[in-house]
């Protein structure tokens, strides 16, 4: 088996066992030469499996302390924020989606705002339910300007990714503004993500853009917080 390959093999059976409890939090994690042994492979692929998983946050050591569980919830890495897709593919577990509306419409007063949308003007507007493992995990409520919308009215948005899809139709999405805060939940937002309302939620909202700055998508996201974490590694740069 390739390298890049048996890493990743690695790395997705210890997120499995500590997703189901087998390696608790505060337990160690199995040391190199047991995982080499297990998985017949090279010291490489198992240190870059175990630098995986300290950079999602699930386990911590190294440097010649034994590696310990630290948390049964990945993290997400920053850089994958975009794609909720990508994000879980990257965290070893399977990504689905339900779509419960999309329709062109009038959008609410801070979506036009985010869009640049004057009175009146149309949007698509989106609501779909994101899981994790058929867990429900984020409710996801996403406007867009209607160039980039209408390319998704027609599109089976249960298959995958809308990013794939609009990249695949020749969208320009260049950079995007993310604003993390917590919110509760709403009646919405508890029966889709089966929580009590009131229930404490972590909000994502979003700007994406164009490489000539132009606004595309406007999200509202609101995340379990016990299915979903963020995990920010900052370095400090040479001045």
């Amino acid at each position: 088996m390739a390298t890049a390959a048996l890493h990743r093999t690695v790395a997705t059976a210890l997120r499995a066992r500590i997703g189901r409890g087998e390696l608790a939090v505060g337990s160690p994690v199995p040391s190199e030469a047991e995982l080499c042994r297990e998985f017949g492979a090279s010291r490489g692929p198992v240190r870059q499996a175990l630098a995986a998983l300290r950079d999602e946050g699930l386990i911590g050591g190294g440097q010649g302390r034994r590696a310990v569980v630290l948390t049964d919830v990945p993290g997400q890495p920053f850089e994958s924020f975009q794609s909720f897709t990508r994000r879980a593919e990257l965290t070893g577990h399977r990504p689905g989606q339900r779509t419960y509306d999309i329709d062109r419409r009038v959008p609410d007063a801070p979506a036009a705002a985010a869009l640049g949308l004057g009175p009146g003007e149309p949007a698509v507007v989106l609501l779909r339910l994101r899981l994790l493992d058929d867990r429900p995990a984020m409710v996801e409520r996403t406007t867009f300007i209607p160039s980039v919308g209408d390319l998704l009215l027609d599109a089976d948005l249960d298959a995958g990714s809308i990013y794939a899809i609009l990249t695949a139709g020749g969208v320009d999405l260049h950079a995007a503004r993310h604003t993390l805060d917590a919110v509760p939940a709403d009646a919405t937002d508890a029966r889709l993500l089966e929580v009590t309302p009131g229930t404490p939620l972590l909000r994502e909202r979003r700007v994406t853009t164009d490489s000539r700055g132009t606004p595309l998508e406007w999200s509202d996201d609101r995340h379990r917080p016990d299915v979903t974490t963020i995990t920010l590694t900052t370095v400090r740069g040479r001045s």
